[in-house]
C-alpha cells in the first residue's frame, strides 16, 4: 500500500482529502506543519506528499528545500496543493523541485487522486491539465455523484465553522490596527493570514466560488502586508476590516443562491495618466474583474450615458472636467445614482477628501496605492452590488 503525507495546517480540508485519498487504497498521514512534516517524512517515508505552500512557521519552499537538500528523500514525488493568487510562491515552488502545482479553486477531489496516481507512475486517465493549472479565470471544479456525500458533509462542517473564522478575522484586525511596532503588525498579520487562509481553502474545496474569490484576495493582500509590515496603514486596514464586515452577508448570499465565482463585471477607469490608468487596470485583472480604461472625463461621460458600470474609478485632477465634477454628473445619470465611485488620486489631503465625498464618491485610495488593496476594495464594490440586484430582481 502506497503511503502518502498531506502536509497542511487546515484540519477540515486535510481531513476530507485524508478520507478520499484512503477510501481509493491509500495509507494516509497527516502532517499540520512544515516541521511535523519533515519529522513523519524521516520517520514513515512516504511516497507521495501533498504540501500547502503556506504553513505556520515554515512555509512550504522552505520544506520543499529541506527535502530536496536531503540525499534520500531528492526524488520524493512532490505536489503542491495551494491557492491561486500565490504566483510568487509557487513560482519558488517550481524551483525548488515541486513535481506539480494544484489549485484549491479549481482541483476536485478525483483529479488530486489523478496526480498522485500519475506521481506514483500508476497507469490512469490523464489529469484534466485546464482544472489543475494555476489559472486566474478558471472555473470551480463540481463534485461528481461519487464525492457528494463527502462534499455534503464537508459543506456542513465549513458552514458551522465559518462565523468563528470571520469573528477570528475582526479580532486580529483590531489587534492589528492598535499594533505600535513592525514586530506586533508582523504576529498580528500572521493571525489574520492564517484565518483568511482557513476560509479560502474551505470554500475551494465545498465549491462555494464567490467567497473563495474574495478571500484569495484578502489572503494575498495579507501575505504582503506581512512580508512587508512597514507597508501597513489605515487604509488597508479599513480595507481589510470592510472586506471581512461584508462575508457573512457574501456567505449567506452564496448559500442561499449557490452563486459562484463572479468573473462578469464592467468596470469604467478614468484618468489622464496612462501609467496611472493601466496600473488600476492591472490591480483588477489580479481581482479577475473586466475594465475599460479612457483618459478624460468627456469620453467617460458618454460612456456613462450609454453603458452600466458595476464600479467607477476617477481621478481627481484631470483637464476641462475634474473627477469631483464627472462624479456629480454621473450622479445625474439615472442608472448611475448609485454605482459606487471610487477616487484615486496623490492628492490626499482633507479638504480633497471632503470634496470627494460631496461630490457623491463612496470612497477615496491614494496614490501610490497597493494592487492588492485595490483589488480587495473593487472585489468588495462589485460583489456588494451583485446581491443588491439579485435582491432587487
Amino acid at each position: 500500500m502506497h503511503k502518502i503525507l498531506i502536509i497542511d495546517d487546515d484540519l477540515v480540508v486535510s481531513n476530507i482529502y485524508h478520507n478520499k485519498l484512503a477510501v481509493e487504497g491509500f495509507q494516509v498521514d497527516i502532517a499540520h506543519s512544515g516541521e511535523d512534516g519533515l519529522f513523519q517524512i524521516s520517520k514513515n517515508k512516504p511516497d507521495v506528499v501533498i504540501l500547502d505552500l503556506c504553513l505556520p512557521k515554515m512555509n512550504g519552499v522552505e520544506v520543499i528545500d529541506k527535502i530536496r537538500a536531503n540525499a534520500s528523500t531528492t526524488a520524493l514525488p512532490i505536489i503542491i496543493f495551494s491557492n491561486t493568487y500565490l504566483t510568487t510562491l509557487v513560482q519558488q515552488a517550481w524551483k525548488a523541485g515541486a513535481n506539480k502545482c494544484l489549485s484549491k479553486a479549481n482541483c476536485a477531489p478525483k483529479e488530486l487522486v489523478e496526480a498522485v496516481r500519475n506521481a506514483l507512475g500508476q497507469k490512469t486517465q490523464p489529469v484534466n491539465k485546464g482544472a489543475t493549472v494555476f489559472t486566474p479565470r478558471a472555473k470551480i471544479a463540481v463534485p461528481t455523484p461519487t464525492e457528494t456525500s463527502t462534499h455534503t458533509e464537508f459543506h456542513t462542517s465549513y458552514n458551522k465553522m465559518f462565523p468563528a473564522r470571520v469573528a477570528a478575522l475582526r479580532t486580529s484586525i483590531q489587534a492589528l490596527s492598535k499594533a505600535a511596532t513592525d514586530a506586533e503588525r508582523t504576529k498580528h498579520t500572521s493571525n489574520l493570514y492564517r484565518s483568511a487562509h482557513k476560509l479560502t481553502g474551505g470554500a475551494n474545496v465545498t465549491g462555494i466560488g464567490i467567497i473563495a474569490q474574495l478571500c484569495e484576495a484578502i489572503e494575498a493582500l495579507l501575505t504582503e502586508l506581512h512580508e512587508k509590515p512597514a507597508n501597513i496603514n489605515a487604509s488597508n486596514i479599513r480595507t481589510i476590516a470592510s472586506a471581512v464586515d461584508f462575508l457573512p452577508a457574501l456567505f449567506e448570499h452564496a448559500t442561499r443562491t449557490g452563486a459562484q465565482k463572479s468573473s462578469h463585471s464592467n468596470i469604467l477607469v478614468v484618468d489622464d495618466e496612462p501609467i496611472a490608468r493601466k496600473a488600476v487596470s492591472q490591480a483588477l485583472d489580479r481581482a479577475e474583474l473586466r475594465s475599460v480604461g479612457v483618459d478624460d472625463a468627456a469620453t467617460a461621460l458618454k460612456l456613462l450615458s450609454e453603458n452600466s458600470y458595476d464600479l467607477v474609478f476617477l481621478d481627481v485632477d484631470m483637464p476641462q472636467i475634474n473627477g469631483h465634477e464627472l462624479c456629480s454628473k454621473l450622479r445625474a445619470l439615472p442608472r448611475h445614482r448609485n454605482t459606487p465611485v471610487v477616487f484615486v488620486t496623490s492628492n490626499t489631503d482633507l479638504k480633497n477628501r471632503a470634496n470627494s465625498t460631496i461630490s457623491g464618491g463612496n470612497d477615496f485610495i491614494g496614490k501610490p496605492f497597493h494592487f492588492l488593496e485595490l483589488a480587495v476594495k473593487s472585489l468588495v464594490y462589485v460583489l456588494r452590488g451583485k446581491i443588491q440586484s439579485v435582491k432587487l430582481a
